[in-house]
């Protein structure tokens, strides 16, 4: 048994020759250290007295007693940090939603395994945990920052953007950035947005720190009339109607063309003040401002804002693009979203894009653009052109 394979997997199946010829199979793999209960009851008991003793659980969906779904319920509350893997006969569209509760729950979902278990199926979605990080995927504690902390950060530039870039799906050119913003702590080194962008919103600075992710990124795409530069919009820059004329002369000082800006806007935050929005979106794509819905197919009303509001480009949310090669219902949701950008006349984007199954089978869809972890992450403005050169040596692999 290879030294990476020494760790202790908990099997959970009603059925005891189920779980025989398991266990063999995984032996077979090099897996030895495997205990496995008839009972998902039992194997919370397990789990609470030595959760941390357990780097996988494999678990039936359809049990007696207490069913997989229920059990993904119970299992954060042993402290378990390993990965999970569901195993199940059912119809493939239940383990998608049993999958979605897992990840809604933040377990580390390793993958859906269908009976009759193939071993190479198995082998495959177990080597995701030995690519994981030893430590568990949770992330670490997170302290929590005050509002002076904030304005100070915003007054000493420590508020930087990450750019993630966009390419054509037919060509692979690298044809524009999203800009995400950063918190470089002079303590904490890299701090994320959701560290901060609930405290932003709380104390109204919200709006702020979308002037200050808009200009420093204006100020990146100067002279690059070849990429565009998406920004999300807040909901009080939607509120406030002499926004349009801000943003035209922050384009017109930074000498950058209007159609270089892509103002990206999430279904939800539309319904809050629909009439200042409407206003507001109309009169900047008057002045040929870019303006995308985001996350399209997450919010309860994507139809009527595509009706009413005149966007130039369509953003396929992640959850519909990832796995889509392989998933009968994402294609179908994918291919719906993107035929119906095709005939409103609009740019198609989709994001998530996480590995080459997706990219292959973008290539074919006909999208316009794409972006995810398979092309980059989101990155310094510095190290965007190592990035380019390593993506130009990767489409020629591909191709």
């Amino acid at each position: 048994m290879s030294i990476e394979n020494r760790f202790r997997i908990l099997v959970i199946d009603d059925d005891p020759f189920f779980l025989k010829i398991l266990r063999r199979q995984l032996k077979n793999l090099g897996y030895e250290d495997v205990d496995t209960s008839t009972h998902a009851h039992q194997a919370l008991t397990t789990l609470q007295d030595e959760p941390l003793s357990f780097k996988v659980i494999l678990c039936d969906l359809n049990m007696p007693g207490m069913d997989g779904i229920e059990f993904i319920r119970h299992l954060l509350s042993t402290g378990f940090d390993g990965g999970l893997v569901l195993i199940s006969g059912q119809d493939a569209r239940i383990l998608d939603s049993a999958e979605a509760l897992a990840k809604a729950h933040n377990l580390n979902f390793l993958g859906a395994v269908r009976k009759p278990v193939m071993p190479a199926v198995l082998a495959e979605v177990l080597q995701r945990t030995i690519r994981k990080s030893p430590k568990g995927f949770r992330k670490p504690a997170t302290r929590t920052y005050s509002v002076s902390e904030f304005l100070t950060a915003l007054d000493r530039r420590e508020l930087i953007n990450h750019y993630q870039p966009q390419v054509c799906v037919k060509t692979g050119d690298f044809v524009g950035v999203e800009a995400l913003v950063r918190w470089l702590h002079p303590q904490d080194g890299m701090i994320f947005p959701d560290q901060f962008i609930s405290l932003a919103e709380e104390f109204k600075l919200i709006d702020r720190l979308t002037d200050h992710v808009l200009l420093q990124g204006l100020g990146f795409i100067a002279g690059k009339e070849n990429l565009s530069l998406s920004v999300n919009l807040s909901m009080d820059s939607l509120n406030n109607l002499d926004y349009p004329e801000y943003v035209m002369q922050a384009v017109s000082n930074a000498n950058v063309l209007p159609m270089q800006l892509i103002l990206e806007v999430t279904e939800s935050r539309l319904m809050k003040d629909r009439l200042s929005s409407l206003d507001n979106l109309t009169r900047l794509r008057l002045k040929e401002i870019g303006l995308s819905i985001d996350d399209f197919g997450t919010g309860h009303s994507s139809l009527a804002q595509l009706r009413d509001i005149p966007f130039n480009e369509l953003k396929i949310d992640r959850g519909f693009t990832h796995g889509v090669a392989s998933n009968p219902a994402l294609q179908a949701i994918f291919e719906a979203s993107l035929s119906m950008a095709k005939q409103l006349g609009i740019k198609c984007v989709a994001e998530g894009v996480e590995d080459e199954d997706d990219w292959r089978y973008l290539r074919g869809s006909g999208c316009d653009l794409a972006q995810g972890y398979f092309i980059a992450r989101p990155m310094s403005a510095e190290n965007l052109p190592i990035w380019h050169a390593n993506w130009l040596d990767k489409l020629k692999r591909l191709n």
